[in-house]
Order: C-alpha cells, then structure tokens, then sequence
C-alpha cells in the first residue's frame, strides 16, 4: 500500500492529479492521505511526521517556497520519501538529481506516466526490500529506512523503535525483530538490539550510540563475548560482520 501526498498551489491541477491517480488506484489499496497547497507547509509538515507518507507528487512552480527548494529541505529531513516532480517546464530535470527524485512529469501527466511510477515506488518500498523496516502501531503503518534505525529495545510486551528523530511503539518480540532485521544488527542485552553502524564506542561494558545526546546502553554479561566480538570487528575493519 502507498500512502501518497500532493503539493501543488493551483487547486485544478491537484484535483486534476488526484482524479488521475485514483482511477489508477482503484482496488490496489492505495490511498492519498494528504493535500498540500503550499510548500512551506509541506516541508513542516512532512519533516514533523517523518515514515508517514511513502510518495509525494511535487509541483516544482509555485509562489514563495518552490518545489525544487521544498525537495531539498525535506530531503534533508527525510531520505526515504519518494519524490516524483511535476512541472509545465523541462528546464529544473538536471536539479531534481541533486535531491535523488524518481521521476520528473510533465503537466498533464499521462495515465501511463502515472502508473508507471506507481509501480515502480510499490517496487522500491516492497516490505521486502532489505532497506526498509514496516511496523503498525495504533498510528498506522510506518516504512522506515534501515538505515535511520538507531536500536530497538523491548519493554514488557512492546518494542520501541528509536531513531534520531522519533521513537516508534508498537506490539512485538525483540527475538522476532532479532530474526527479521539480521544485517548490520547485534544483540547487547536481553532488552536492546542495537544498529551495529550507529556504534561509535565499545566499552566493557556500554556502547555509545551515535546520536546528538551520545547514548549509552548496556551490554549484558549473557550477550557480552559475541557482542564485542562482532562490534569490535565493524568498529576496527569499517566492514559488515
């Protein structure tokens, strides 16, 4: 399922691209969850609620905030989201590489055209894909990118996912977590499952998570030898364990 957003200062072509995509939509689960008419509030809104919306069709002209600058600020915040430009003009393709866009339409955009990069972004965010993680919780549905993972610990009957800018709570087993995501993540203790790369310490008995506050979390004695071993491997080669 995409969840898919729409900026665009002229309500016509909104209405026009909505219409659009949801004949292409139709049964596939698909949905628009947001509209925006402005790119300012695009940008906050989006980089306040990062993993919430998969593909976001921008309109590069608009008034104060353009769509090549609001790509930019969002990119900055959020390197997950899909973007998929769509313009009158030709002449901002060669800028939409320097925010990594995955596709650059031209108004009207053509049914084709549309189902084209529908296929294509369901493709890159399939929860198979070995660089996201999918989570629900009372929210909704998260795809986050592995790589923004910091750790995950347990709490009881509940796992909490941590990044640097958000935490995320949802029902589950660290065990099961442990099985799902085995690339680049190790075990420290009973109750934390840490992204081996966001180390930046090892201690005897500690490591120290690459965030602004400097975490540090436990190493248990039970998980203690083959934690430090694997991290001490990633920490020294700079290689996967």
């Amino acid at each position: 399922m995409l969840r898919i957003a729409l900026c665009d200062d002229e309500e016509n072509a909104r209405d026009l691209l909505r219409i659009q995509l949801e004949k292409l939509m139709d049964e596939s689960g698909d949905e628009i969850i947001y509209e925006f008419s402005n790119g300012r509030t695009c940008v906050n809104w989006l980089t306040a609620h990062p993993g919430e919306v998969d593909l976001l069709f921008l309109d590069v002209e608009m008034g104060k905030e353009n769509g090549m600058d609001a790509a930019k600020k969002i990119r900055a915040a959020n390197c997950s989201i899909l973007i998929v430009f769509v313009t009158g003009y030709t002449d901002y393709v060669f800028e939409g590489y320097q925010v990594d866009a995955l596709d650059y339409l031209v108004k009207p955009p053509s049914p084709e055209s549309l189902k084209n990069v529908l296929l294509r972004a369901k493709k890159l965010l399939s929860p198979q894909s070995e660089k996201f993680f999918v989570l629900k919780n009372t929210e909704g549905i998260y795809r986050l990118p592995i790589d923004d993972i910091l750790y995950f610990y347990s709490d009881r009957r509940y796992i909490h996912l941590v990044t640097v800018l958000k935490t995320y709570t949802f029902y589950g087993k660290l065990s099961d977590i442990e099985k799902q995501i085995q690339r680049h993540f190790i075990r420290i203790h009973q109750r934390y499952l840490v992204n081996s790369d966001k180390v930046t310490f090892l201690g005897c008995d500690y490591v120290t998570i690459n965030n602004p506050a400097s975490e540090k979390l436990p190493v248990s004695r039970n998980y203690k030898k083959e934690a430090s071993e694997k991290l001490a491997r990633v920490l020294l080669s700079d290689t996967p364990f």
